[in-house]
C-alpha cells in the first residue's frame, strides 16, 4: 500500500511543490494539506496518515509543537525546514521527530526521508548530521557498556549513514532483527537516536568519521 502523506506548510507554493514530488513516487499518496500548526494536528488525528511533512515555523503550532502533539500516535512526523538551527534540530529529535531535512537538500533527500520514517530510520540532512556528531560525546562510560559482536557490526554500520534495511541486506538479517539490535543499543548506551548512537560509536573508536 502506498504511504500516505499530509503535508504542513503556511506556503501554498511549498505545499503545491512537494505534493508533485510525493505524488509522483509510486509508493506514496498526499491525502492531505494543512497552512497551519493546529490545523495539521488536527487533520492528522482525524485523517491518520502514515507521516506528516512540518514546516518548522508556522502558525498555530510550530513544527516541533507538531511532532509533540502526534507523539506516540503511530503517525511519523519529519520536519523539513528552511532553517537548520541546532535548536530545532535538537528540540525535533527530544521530542521524537522521524527526520529533519533542510529544504535545500532537495527533493531526492525528501522521498529517502519519508521511506526512512517508514522503515523506523531517521534521516538528517548531511549538512546537519556532521554538526550533531561534532557536538555529540558519548551517552555513557565506555567501560559500563558491554556489546554483542553483531551489536558491534551494526553500530559501525549505523556510524557509516546505513538505513535498516541496508545494514539487514549487508548482514543477511532481516529489517525487524536490525531494529531489535538498534533498540538494545540504545538501552545499553542511552542513546536516543541514530545520530546519538553514531557519536557514541566514533567517541569510543568503534567507527572512524
Amino acid at each position: 500500500m502506498a504511504t500516505r502523506i499530509l503535508i504542513a506548510d503556511d506556503q501554498a507554493g511549498i505545499r503545491e511543490a512537494f505534493r508533485l514530488i510525493l505524488d509522483s513516487q509510486p509508493d506514496m499518496t498526499v491525502v492531505a494539506e494543512a497552512a497551519d500548526g493546529r490545523t495539521a494536528i488536527d487533520t492528522a488525528k482525524a485523517v491518520r496518515p502514515d507521516v506528516v511533512l512540518a514546516d518548522i515555523r508556522m502558525p498555530g503550532a510550530d513544527g516541533i509543537e507538531v511532532t509533540r502533539a502526534l507523539a506516540g500516535s503511530g503517525i511519523h512526523v519529519v520536519v523539513v525546514t528552511t532553517f537548520g538551527l541546532d535548536e530545532y534540530v535538537h528540540a525535533a529529535l527530544r521530542h521524537g521527530a522521524a527526520g529533519f531535512v533542510l529544504k535545500r537538500s532537495g527533493p531526492t533527500l525528501i522521498v529517502e526521508a519519508v521511506r526512512a520514517a517508514m522503515n523506523g530510520d531517521v534521516l538528517i540532512s548531511p549538512q546537519l548530521t556532521v554538526r550533531l556528531l561534532r557536538q555529540a560525546g558519548p551517552p555513557r562510560e565506555t567501560s559500563a557498556v558491554v556489546l554483542t559482536e553483531r551489536e558491534d557490526e551494526i553500530v559501525a554500520l549505523v556510524a557509516q549513514g546505513r538505513t535498516n534495511a541496508e545494514i539487514a541486506a549487508e548482514l543477511f538479517l532481516s529489517p525487524g532483527t536490525v531494529k531489535n539490535h538498534i533498540a538494545s543499543v540504545q538501552r545499553k548506551t542511552g542513546a536516543r537516536n541514530r545520530v546519538s548512537i553514531a557519536a557514541w560509536a566514533w567517541a569510543t573508536g568503534r567507527a572512524r568519521p
